[in-house]
């Protein structure tokens, strides 16, 4: 058993191996992390203040919106805006040439999603339109970075196309973003509809989706021990969703056409995703560590959760007139399939980045599993699940009470999440106790 763990852990740390000239200072993933952390608390207290408007919530200023905003921009950018800027140059085997920029762009960008949400909630479009500039000032920095980085990669084609999909598609978002918080000061650029039907996509699919799935094609195996996806099989399916991306534009762009065009659109999504998610099961399947916690329980779920969302997707294009698929739909891509992956993932990137920094005292690093604080992210699973079915249930019953319990659980949920990252740090600054860093890492749950 002695053997074995020597062996798993010497895979685990190869994926980093030789690489410490690729490695970002701490402090500037962990910041993004840190701050994810804080605004998926944020976002569920958001819930709660909106809770009255939520199970019917299609759209317009209030706490709803900012609450999905402190998601989507605070919790899911964030964290991927973090994981890539450490993990893309070591797999692009490209070094991040500045460590001032990613952590300016960390103080614009939270700032920027700070005060967006908050006029959003509140209804101060001036705040608002504020915010919004310093976001996208945010994102272009780090798609500027970011596009530096892939320009010169060497190897890893399949997850790079799916790098720049994402910078491609994070454009799009900009553009669309920018004219719905404009049109709130009579200053739109181009029409709501279009600019609505541009960026859900664009955003969940496109900028994070696609930066989801590449990471997914490095940090499955690098956690289950496994060999790499093929990586013809990689590209095709980084081609099938930009095709899915194109036809979603085309429908926008074209009413005439929206119709048929969307419906190809999720066709290519779903042979994207099927795709997608074949390769990253035969990962699981083949690699050395089987058993992956709770932690990959939750990924799982969410991988269940995309293809539930294109389900809903498909339902609400053939029965536009029923608002309650429509928040489903919304349920099941953001909260569902989006915030329960990213939170499943934090839960192993988070200390194993960490681990990769040196000890105080000492010139080893720490394990992953020294470092993680197992109580908190039981208590965090319980109340994500739960929180995510009362979700759903609110919705089904439009119940306002049953919305505000999902909110109070999911708070619960985001302050024992917190708290597992706090710990972290701590245990990350404190000296370790002897001969601790020698022990072979143990799973973590």
């Amino acid at each position: 058993m002695k053997k074995a763990g020597g062996a798993r852990t010497k895979l685990a740390a190869g994926f980093l191996a030789g690489a410490t000239s690729r490695l970002l200072p701490a402090s500037i993933p962990l910041r993004y992390f840190a701050a994810a952390a804080v605004f998926h608390l944020a976002a569920w207290l958001a819930l709660a203040a909106g809770a009255a408007t939520a199970p019917r919530f299609i759209g317009g200023l209030g706490w709803p919106l900012a609450a999905l905003h402190l998601i989507t921009l605070g919790v899911l950018a964030m964290t991927a805006i973090g994981a890539s800027l450490q993990l893309m140059p070591v797999a692009t085997r490209q070094p991040v040439h500045s460590t001032r920029l990613p952590a300016a762009i960390w103080w614009v960008y939270t700032a920027g999603v700070a005060a967006t949400t908050i006029g959003m909630g509140l209804g101060e479009t001036l705040l608002l339109g504020a915010g919004a500039i310093a976001t996208v000032a945010g994102l272009l920095g780090y798609a500027g970075l970011s596009a530096r980085n892939f320009a010169g990669a060497r190897g890893m084609a399949g997850i790079v196309a799916h790098a720049w999909i994402a910078l491609a598609s994070l454009v799009v978002v900009v553009v669309s973003a920018l004219s719905l918080a404009l049109a709130y000061l009579g200053w739109p650029l181009l029409g709501r509809s279009v600019a609505l039907a541009l960026h859900v996509p664009f955003a969940a699919y496109g900028f994070m989706g696609m930066l989801a799935l590449g990471l997914a094609y490095i940090l499955v195996p690098m956690f289950a021990l496994s060999p790499a996806p093929d990586e013809t099989k990689v590209r095709v399916s980084a081609g099938l969703a930009a095709l899915a991306l194109a036809l979603g534009a085309a429908a926008a762009a074209f009413d005439a056409w929206a119709l048929p065009l969307r419906i190809s659109a999720l066709a290519a999504g779903g042979a994207a995703v099927a795709l997608h998610l074949k390769l990253v099961l035969q990962a699981l399947r083949t690699g050395m560590r089987r058993e992956l916690g709770r932690s990959f329980r939750l990924v799982r779920l969410a991988w269940a959760l995309l293809v539930a969302s294109l389900v809903l997707a498909l339902a609400t294009i053939v029965v536009p007139d029923v608002p309650l698929l429509s928040t489903l739909f919304g349920i099941a891509l953001v909260p569902g399939w989006l915030l329960t992956l990213v939170l499943g993932m934090m839960q192993r990137i988070v200390p194993f980045l960490a681990s990769m920094h040196k000890a105080p005292g000492t010139k080893l690093p720490r394990t992953p599993s020294s470092l993680t604080a197992e109580r908190p992210l039981a208590v965090h699973y319980a109340c994500h699940l739960a929180a995510l079915a009362l979700l759903a249930i609110g919705a089904i019953a439009d119940a306002k009470s049953i919305v505000l319990a999902a909110s109070f659980v999911g708070a619960a949920g985001a302050v024992a999440f917190l708290a597992f990252f706090v710990v972290l740090v701590r245990r990350m600054r404190a000296a370790p106790a002897p001969h601790s860093v020698s022990r072979p890492a143990a799973p973590v749950a």
